[in-house]
């Protein structure tokens, strides 16, 4: 009976009574894609399934408090997004080198690997002073490969209001590495 409603539905009409089949529920639609979202940002497979775990614990505490201003997808893609940058960015600060990577750092393709890190380094910082929709816009667009229609849909806006929001965010983002180069 649940495929049949829509998430808020299933919020609205189990939340209350059936806690855990809400749960269950909502879980089972958006596992894989909230996986997805987390192996796109971590590239590793044994992170990205840890993050998913997290990031469903924390929805469904957080459940009760979903106020239904976007969909229900569109907050828990926030969510996990979120979620995932801070792991990201909190395992940076304690940063972790074996002795085999120190050791290539005499070698020519080391030299295009650190300007590779480098020029990486500024799109994160470019794309760190974006707004949390300007990177969710993004990234959605470009690493998530949605049409600029499935984006409207999911923000509900006109096409010609993402494609000026992703033009926008995308000379924001020149503006930003210019500055650093």
């Amino acid at each position: 009976m649940q495929t049949t409603l829509s998430d808020e539905e299933v919020i609205r009409h189990y939340l209350p009574n059936q806690p855990d089949h809400c749960f269950e529920a909502l879980y089972n639609r958006y596992v894989k894609k909230v996986y997805r979202r987390c192996l796109s940002m971590t590239n590793d497979s044994l992170q990205a399934e840890d993050f998913t775990h997290d990031i469903f614990i924390k929805v469904f505490h957080k459940l009760d408090g979903f106020q239904q201003k976007s969909s229900f997808s569109t907050w828990l893609y926030s969510i996990s997004y979120n979620y995932c940058a801070d792991q990201l960015r909190l395992s940076k600060r304690l940063p972790t080198t074996t002795l085999e990577e120190n050791t290539d750092w005499y070698n020519s393709d080391s030299i295009e690997a650190q300007l590779q890190e480098e020029t990486l380094q500024v799109m994160k910082m470019a794309m760190e002073k974006l707004s949390a929709q300007e990177r969710s816009l993004l990234r959605l667009k470009y690493e998530d490969g949605l049409s600029i229609e499935e984006i409207a849909q999911m923000y509900e806006l006109k096409e010609s209001a993402v494609k000026m929001r992703l033009k926008r965010s995308r000379e924001k983002i020149q503006r930003l590495c210019a500055k650093h180069n």
